[in-house]
């Protein structure tokens, strides 16, 4: 046994410090590969995008890196449930404001963090080959925000939106716009601008922020119910709101 060991083995204060430091580091340490594999798939995509790059970005030897993503296909996922991670996040920090609002205050975010919009949309291009690793995330991620879409434009719009489509036939729409911005965007950002145009298509649907009064309207109640008061709520509401 080392001394580090003997040191890291002990009960007291000095000990769970130390086990703390050395958490701190790790999660610096995996927080680190992580950007900088974003940043290189970003560049170079997925598949021409090397460990030994990423380690070499990240400041550290393949040896270290492997302790943390033992094969590449780890560290995919890891990247992919990161930018997961950020995106509820952003949702949670939105929350009491209507469903779809929040989905526009997430466009709001992705547009200030173009390099994480351009990993996602690079590897979601690539995983629809048969053989790429992130296919199966891919599939089931996308199934998961359809169904989740429905249940926002249900929550809101109830069961036939204002152009007569139901939640379930303009959820894969509306998934289809924010991916479809997102490349036009990072292709062309003086022309379009991301979250503009998807405020846009929200009014289209009927929808959010941009909806006509009336239309649309569910239950006052039961959407309080489910996202809890937030500033839109109590006296000097917006009349508009849900």
């Amino acid at each position: 046994m080392t001394a580090r060991d003997q040191h890291g083995s002990g009960g007291g204060p000095g000990a769970r410090r130390t086990g703390r430091g050395r958490e701190a580091q790790r999660a610096e340490r995996r927080a680190a590969i992580l950007e900088a594999a974003m940043e290189l798939i970003a560049e170079r995509g997925y598949r021409r995008t090397s460990l030994a790059a990423v380690a070499e970005r990240a400041g550290l030897t393949q040896q270290g890196l492997l302790h943390h993503f033992p094969t590449k296909e780890l560290l995919l996922v890891g990247v992919l449930e990161t930018r997961d991670r950020w995106d509820l996040a952003s949702a949670a920090a939105a929350a009491g404001t209507r469903r779809t609002d929040t989905l526009a205050q997430l466009v709001d975010y992705n547009a200030t963090r173009p390099g994480v919009v351009r990993t996602y949309t690079v590897l979601a291009a690539d995983s629809v080959t048969e053989d790429h690793p992130a296919r199966a995330f891919f599939e089931s991620r996308f199934r998961a925000v359809r169904a989740g879409m429905a249940e926002v434009l249900r929550a809101e719009c109830g069961d036939t939106l204002p152009g007569g489509l139901t939640p379930e036939r303009a959820a894969p729409l509306l998934a289809a716009v924010l991916d479809g911005l997102q490349l036009q965007w990072l292709l062309d950002p003086e022309e379009v601008e991301m979250p503009a145009a998807f405020r846009d298509f929200l009014a289209l649907l009927g929808c959010g922020e941009g909806r006509s009064e009336g239309l649309g309207e569910g239950p006052r109640e039961e959407l309080d119910g489910e996202l809890g008061e937030g500033p839109d709520s109590g006296p000097g509401a917006d009349p508009s709101a849900p």
